[in-house]
């Protein structure tokens, strides 16, 4: 019976050139001369300081501009909130892992109304959708990536 897994992962390597890229854009930026500014990645998560507010913001783009290059999806970075530690401004971001709970039955509950003919089960952090035909299958990849859902899916395992 052909089935796929629906997964949420980040290869944590092209994070790593990713906001070594952000760093070398932060070396050559002329804006940011004589500016106390830096991107840190600890295990999976990134924190972004700066002394001004509108320069924590121009940080923040250049991430994002680095992970788009490397096709790294900007929803895989949570928010954690900004904290104040001398004159700096930090910003903390984990990189999300895996599908939490709650999403995997939203996205089991999706796939359900659709009344596809499709069943979907929720495997730890991933979501194996099985089917008769191939055509179902694909039927529910295409409807997963038209969702609007704040967590970035790659569907792998694939299997006739």
């Amino acid at each position: 019976m052909p089935s796929f897994d629906i997964v949420s992962e980040t290869d944590m390597h092209e994070v790593t050139n990713a906001v070594d890229q952000a760093k070398r854009d932060l070396g050559n930026r002329w804006d940011f001369k004589n500016v106390e500014a830096d991107i840190e990645l600890n295990d999976k998560t990134i924190t972004v300081s700066a002394e001004q507010e509108f320069q924590l913001e121009q940080l923040k783009e250049m991430l994002r501009m680095a992970f788009a290059k490397r096709q790294i999806d900007p929803r895989a970075l949570a928010e954690e909130g900004d904290s104040k530690a001398g004159k700096l401004i930090k910003q903390h971001y984990t990189l999300k892992q895996g599908i939490e709970t709650d999403m995997a039955k939203k996205i089991v509950k999706m796939i359900k109304d659709q009344k596809m003919k499709v069943q979907a089960s929720i495997q730890g952090d991933k979501v194996r959708v099985t089917g008769k035909k191939r055509d179902d299958l694909q039927q529910a990849i295409a409807m997963l990536k038209e969702a609007e859902l704040d967590v970035p899916l790659q569907f792998n395992n694939f299997r006739d």
